[in-house]
């Protein structure tokens, strides 16, 4: 099993540890919000018609623990308009 997870993180470029993958997609939301312009206040209001109801500081809270839901992560994709994401990004 451990040789089975190094081949995928050698081959996706994962992270080793929940933690690391939680805290990589957290600076990944944050540079993609930081590239089109977007404050979390205006996220807020853009994740509404996708079923999320946050706040400015909900959404601030989220990323700087690294505690994001994968519905947060597919609703925040969503609101920025983005086609998908690689997992190499991250």
């Amino acid at each position: 099993m451990i040789a089975i997870t190094r081949l995928w993180e050698a081959h996706l470029g994962l992270a080793a540890t929940e933690k690391e993958l939680a805290d990589k997609t957290a600076r990944f939301l944050k540079a993609e919000l930081k590239r089109a312009g977007v404050t979390y206040a205006e996220l807020a209001k853009r994740l509404e018609p996708h079923g999320l109801k946050e706040t400015e500081a909900s959404i601030s809270n989220k990323l700087s623990r690294g505690t994001i839901a994968a519905t947060f992560l597919l609703a925040t994709l969503a609101a920025l308009e983005m086609e998908g994401l690689r997992l190499e990004d991250l």
